[in-house]
């Protein structure tokens, strides 16, 4: 008797295939998310993605290719590091970017309140990030770099996420002012929520 697919154990290849699609998906959040709702409003996001906002924001650079550019080192040091670090995140670093690139093109042709633009953003890359996270990838970027320096000096590395998260949104201050830094804390607070409903696992997610 055949056992029901939703029984049975995933196969690697099965397993393979969802995490290739999570990261499409994810990817296609994360683009949607930064180019519809969070750059037209110059609103911020913590971790690499806002990192790469905060340059596009202050020089005009893309977003995308700005957080490729600014995880160079890291990843030259996750190579002699951890070869399973480097591989588990640059995939979903390469097409994230190409994603949040992409849809940079395209115009925004409504105009919603600047919270509700700030809640749907952190929404949609909550999700796109927390989809990445259940399959064991990720932006890299500065989780990577709590990873590293968690391993390194013991401290928790939600702990380290937050301080650096930090850093970031507080260097942005200048650079969109403080009504606009306020927004962003919405956002970011989105993020967190929707990235930890999104990493929940039920049964063999």
């Amino acid at each position: 008797m055949a056992i029901p697919y939703k029984y049975r154990e995933r196969t690697r290849g099965e397993y393979l295939l969802e995490k290739i699609a999570a990261i499409l998906v994810g990817s296609l959040l994360l683009g949607i998310g930064v180019n519809f709702f969070l750059a037209p409003y110059r609103l911020m996001d913590g971790g690499l993605v806002g990192l790469g906002l905060l340059i596009h924001y202050h020089f005009g650079f893309p977003v995308g290719l700005s957080m490729i550019c600014i995880s160079i080192p890291l990843y030259i040091y996750a190579w002699n590091y951890g070869k399973s670090l480097f591989f588990h995140s640059l995939h979903g670093l390469l097409i994230s970017s190409f994603c949040i690139d992409l849809f940079s093109e395209f115009k925004v042709y409504w105009e919603l309140p600047i919270y509700i633009s700030a809640i749907i953003g952190g929404i949609l890359i909550g999700l796109g990030v927390g989809l990445m996270l259940r399959y064991e990838t990720s932006t890299g970027g500065t989780d990577m770099l709590a990873q590293i320096l968690a391993e390194r000096t013991a401290i928790n590395v939600g702990v380290l996420i937050f301080i650096i998260d930090g850093c970031i949104i507080i260097s942005g201050l200048k650079i969109v002012g403080l009504n606009i830094f306020l927004y962003s804390c919405l956002t970011i607070l989105t993020v967190g929520i929707f990235t930890s409903i999104t990493v929940m696992k039920n049964g063999n997610v």
